[in-house]
């Protein structure tokens, strides 16, 4: 049991750490820096949902025959809208930020700060739900998933993480909040991931025999928030290929992590 809650800890730390950026920078994270780490996180978080999540589902079922990708596909697409219909409840980050800074006076900054730390705690709660997914398949032993393939995942995830913490810390700072304010709210942005992961693994008894459905499900979470809000990111203003680069680093250090480990 040791081992299932120091993994469902590891992401959080890695927020931890990135929001602790706070007290070591003394100034905004450049955006030549950002678009790195956003790509950076969009490769790992890729290359977790390819080797941690698809394949596994595919594996437990292959006992369907040539229709053991059925439950990878309807779980990845209800990945999908359920992160679709998130954001269609709550407003996208770069949208509500677009939004409040056409506003002037300390409502419209609380505003940004509630809607930059509510963006990234939201699309935490799926990562969070990926880790447990993953080690409630290591607990029943059904999902063909070893203890090295499910600390790779949650190393994976600790380093899309740091860059998140730091991007939560780091601007509320430059807003004017205080270090430890900052640093406090930012951490408490992945606070969510190990509520939702242990949930997860609580449930190990219900969840077993829909585990295909749960791995691809959060791969297509995962893959939402990539798609959506980390390649736009990467993808902005001039020097793009900074986030092209950190993305293949990214991808191919998950993919190493994954092998290795597993």
């Amino acid at each position: 049991m040791s081992v299932v809650i120091t993994g469902l800890l590891i992401p959080f730390i890695g927020t931890t750490a990135g929001a602790g950026c706070v007290f070591l920078l003394r100034n905004n994270l450049k955006a030549g820096v950002q678009r790195g780490l956003a790509g950076f996180a969009a490769g790992v978080m890729v290359a977790a949902s390819i080797w941690s999540l698809i394949i596994p589902a595919m594996e437990q079922s292959e006992g369907m025959g040539r229709l053991a990708f059925l439950p990878a596909f309807i779980g990845f697409w209800l990945g999908i809208l359920f992160l679709l219909l998130l954001d269609h409840i709550i407003p996208h980050l770069h949208r509500s930020i677009d939004q409040t800074d056409q506003q002037e006076g300390p409502k419209s900054r609380l505003t940004r700060t509630a809607m930059l730390v509510l963006a990234v705690t939201l699309h935490n709660i799926p990562e969070g739900m990926a880790v447990g997914v993953v080690y409630a398949g290591l607990i029943s032993r059904t999902a063909n998933i070893t203890a090295g393939a499910a600390l790779a995942l949650a190393i994976g995830i600790a380093i899309q993480n740091f860059p998140e913490g730091a991007i939560i810390s780091m601007p509320l700072y430059a807003e004017g909040k205080s270090k430890p304010k900052s640093f406090w709210l930012g951490m408490l942005s992945g606070a969510v991931e190990p509520v939702f992961g242990g949930l997860t693994v609580l449930l190990v008894g219900l969840i077993v025999p829909a585990m295909p459905y749960l791995l691809s499900f959060a791969a297509g979470a995962m893959l939402y928030v990539v798609v959506e809000e980390l390649i736009p990111e990467m993808s902005e203003g001039k020097h793009s290929n900074i986030g092209v680069l950190a993305f293949a680093l990214g991808f191919s250090l998950m993919m190493a992590l994954d092998v290795a480990l597993g």
